[in-house]
């Protein structure tokens, strides 16, 4: 991967960080809970369309990662975003950042700081991005079976949620390590 790097990167150790968004919002998805077999439990279900966008990223090696909640998914939040991975990559590193091919991903107005590299998976690979599966983990942990109220109870929640993941260092490697991923 060293060769794919801009010159100014070339020598310096190298962090592979995963981007991507998800959506939270009032309208919910469905969710498996622990049930009497032939009972109907009940579960709060939201009809209204409110949400906020979790940007996040992470670095299973460190075991940290960088998140932002915005209001759109677009160029503007991704380039909010950029900025915090860049502040979080190592001092003195360089960062590979593997996020898919989303319209704003490959936008021209994006910022890309200069200790950043994206690098775009394949289409139709979501399988790839272990942030997806950051997601997954939220949603059954963390936002399911919740009625949020207003578009800042999406937010705390949102925030809430990622807070809890980043306090758990050992959580984001378990959910996001891959061996095809490493860098040493």
């Amino acid at each position: 991967m060293n060769d794919k790097l801009p010159e100014h990167a070339r020598g310096k150790p190298l962090e592979i960080w995963f981007q991507d968004e998800a959506r939270v919002g009032q309208k919910g998805s469905l969710t498996r809970i622990w049930a009497r077999r032939g009972s109907r439990p009940r579960a709060p279900r939201d009809t209204r369309y409110e949400s906020a966008y979790i940007f996040g990223a992470v670095c299973a090696e460190r075991r940290t990662g960088a998140g932002i909640v915005m209001p759109y998914a677009n160029a503007e939040a991704l380039n909010a975003h950029l900025a915090e991975i860049s502040r979080c990559v190592a001092e003195s590193s360089h960062a590979a950042l593997v996020l898919d091919g989303a319209g704003w991903h490959i936008a021209g107005e994006l910022v890309i700081p200069e200790n950043i590299t994206l690098v775009h998976l394949p289409s139709y690979s979501p399988e790839l991005n272990p942030v997806e599966n950051v997601w997954e983990y939220m949603r059954q942990n963390k936002l399911a079976l919740r009625v949020h109220q207003t578009y800042d109870d999406i937010v705390d929640a949102c925030c809430r949620a990622w807070n809890d993941l980043i306090a758990t260092p050992d959580c984001i490697a378990s959910i996001t390590a891959r061996p095809w991923a490493a860098v040493s």
